[in-house]
């Protein structure tokens, strides 16, 4: 499960106008989303609160075959709170559990300050760039984490991060990032004390929305790309290569690789195709992602080395559930005196729904006199409090459901939802080729936060 210090984390770059998509390490992110995720070990409880709009606490405590947990603070400059919903018992589950996330739109930086909503006070609004500041000891080992992230302007952002322990060579490490984003590309370079390593990475986008924020001007209201190409299909292609060298082990390494995405305005089905490989390694990699139905998202990936002519492959799916009132509720016929409609042959091919047609006046057809008024049906109160959460959250889902499966027959099953105001997470790695134990591992996170 997403923890709530990331959830936090990510609304700190909703806040700022930053775009996490934007970036060659970002490149696999969906299809990773759907076949890396990690399914808990032993039984582990959360407690987090947003103490104030700036300021954020986390406490862990876990039990795998000892005692451990940690203690997390972070501090954001820039108030967070509009941007994200800290009560477990409120927050929209697909917004903290959904793994195929569609790309954000792409915004060109560097002649304008990020956009700070207008319902935000001036009073609270930061007058210098954004910071944040995170830390993290684990117990009881004594190890410790820390983040700090500084946007210097609207397109330029330093991040450094470091981690100290007994267990690591010279008792830790530290990695610096400097990432510069102007919209239709980025370049981060990085430093890292492990190894003396140095790198470059960088994306360029093209395509899509990518044309209007490479443009100096764009028409008020344009979000790229016509209605036509829209409907057939409208996406971002990106492509990027990162090159790194460790100055101490004299050993460095360079990978290329190119992603299709669609956009939130593609009106057809949602899907990400990538393809990486290191030339140096001759490893070639091909994932593809597609959201199948409104309530499904699948996966796939496939991988190659052409020396060793060893090869791999994984297969993933998330399947979301709704809520059994609401089902008996979406489950009753259509409004009286309006007919259903119908989707249209091409629409079913395209996976989506007909354009929306012009409102109906609900009227009596002129030979039909009823003699008594059909009977209105009441709500129940518990129908009216689910109705109104679906209408809050968009989308009110009580689960999803997640697996995976790879070429040596190992399984990933989790379960994520929640109880009441408690998050869960139920998860178990099943090995069928040991069929005396498959089960590896089996455990459940609860998370509640205020």
């Amino acid at each position: 499960m997403r923890e709530f210090m990331d959830y936090v984390h990510s609304a700190f770059y909703e806040a700022t106008g930053w775009s996490r998509d934007n970036s060659y390490a970002a490149l696999n992110g969906t299809s990773d989303a759907l076949l890396n995720f990690q399914t808990p070990r032993g039984l582990r409880l959360t407690l987090s609160a947003l103490s104030s709009a700036n300021f954020a606490t986390s406490y862990q405590l876990g039990s795998v075959g000892v005692v451990d947990g940690s203690i997390s603070y972070l501090f954001s400059s820039a108030p967070l709170r509009i941007h994200l919903t800290p009560q477990s018992e409120n927050v929209p589950l697909p917004e903290l559990l959904r793994s195929y996330r569609p790309l954000t739109p792409l915004s060109k930086r560097g002649e304008n300050t990020p956009q700070t909503p207008q319902t935000v006070p001036d009073s609270i609004i930061p007058s210098s760039p954004p910071s944040l500041f995170y830390g993290r000891l684990y117990l009881p080992q004594s190890q410790l984490e820390a983040l700090v992230v500084k946007r210097i302007s609207p397109a330029l952002q330093l991040q450094l991060s470091a981690v100290s322990a007994k267990h690591l060579r010279d008792g830790g490490t530290i990695l610096g990032l400097a990432q510069y984003d102007v919209g239709h590309y980025a370049f981060e370079g990085l430093a890292s004390s492990d190894g003396g390593l140095l790198g470059l990475r960088g994306i360029y986008n093209f395509g899509g929305d990518a044309k209007s924020s490479a443009k100096t001007t764009k028409p008020e209201g344009s979000i790229g790309g016509g209605r036509g190409e829209r409907e057939r299909i409208y996406g971002r292609f990106s492509t990027g290569g990162e090159v790194y060298y460790g100055t101490l082990n004299k050993s460095g390494g360079i990978s290329l690789g190119g992603r299709f995405a669609t956009l939130p305005a593609h009106k057809g089905t949602p899907l990400s195709a990538t393809l990486t490989m290191n030339p140096l390694m001759g490893n070639i990699a091909a994932s593809y992602a597609v959201v199948a139905g409104r309530h499904c998202s699948l996966a796939s990936r496939m991988e190659f080395n052409v020396f060793s002519y060893e090869s791999a492959w994984a297969v993933g799916m998330e399947l979301w559930r709704k809520p059994l009132r609401r089902l008996s509720v979406e489950d009753k016929s259509p409004t009286p005196w309006r007919p259903a409609r119908d989707r249209s042959f091409q629409a079913k091919l395209e996976w989506r729904l007909d354009e929306p047609g012009p409102e109906l006046e609900p009227e009596l057809e002129p030979e039909y006199v009823p003699s008594l008024p059909p009977p209105i049906p009441q709500p129940q109160p518990e129908k009216i409090l689910s109705l109104a959460k679906t209408k809050s959250d968009g989308e009110a889902y009580a689960g999803v459901l997640k697996a995976r499966l790879d070429q040596n027959l190992r399984i990933g099953v989790l379960w994520e939802g929640r109880v009441k105001s408690l998050l869960f997470s139920l998860g178990s790695g099943i090995d069928l080729k040991k069929l005396d134990k498959p089960f590896r591992t089996l455990g459940l996170e609860i998370q509640f936060s205020s």
